[in-house]
């Protein structure tokens, strides 16, 4: 009817931590080698290693390491390596309400899938090949969208 306004706002829920990627770029710019990959291609960081400066967080297009106050050193998810090692599933696997969250192959994960998928506010999985994989929302913008806004930076923030 005349007078009345549609609504065209869309949200989203996508919890970015660690994407433990083929190609890390924070492993490569940590000048202290405590990034590191292992056999799995898990991303950890040695806390006898790090010393902090950031580099890591700074080059991640995810912003998934996190320097850590209390310590002084870089944090980030290591896709609770501990658990995985006695047979468990990382704990957002294992609590995740919903079930969207699982683990497997990668060749698994993305079969029937169109590879990995592009949309905001992801960046180009082209640049780092992220060992995740992401089925987007069907009202999701293209990764290349300027379109909306992060609406709670501040839970990715320093801890």
């Amino acid at each position: 009817p005349d007078g009345t306004f549609g609504q065209d706002v869309f949200a989203y829920y996508l919890s970015v931590s660690c994407n433990h990627c083929t190609e890390p770029i924070c492993v490569e710019v940590c000048p202290s080698t405590a990034m590191d990959q292992d056999e799995n291609g898990i991303i950890i960081v040695d806390q006898a290693k790090c010393m902090g400066c950031k580099y890591c967080q700074w080059a991640c297009p995810y912003d998934a390491p996190q320097y850590r106050t209390d310590t002084g050193r870089m944090s980030k998810c290591d896709f609770c390596i501990d658990e995985i090692a006695i047979g468990n599933d990382p704990a957002c696997v294992a609590a995740c309400p919903t079930r969207a969250l699982t683990i497997g192959e990668l060749d698994e994960l993305q079969k029937g899938s169109e590879g990995r998928a592009v949309f905001a506010p992801l960046p180009d999985p082209v640049y780092t090949t992220p060992s995740a994989v992401f089925k987007p929302h069907r009202l999701s913008k293209p990764g290349n969208s300027k379109i909306g806004t992060i609406a709670n930076p501040e839970e990715n923030k320093d801890v």
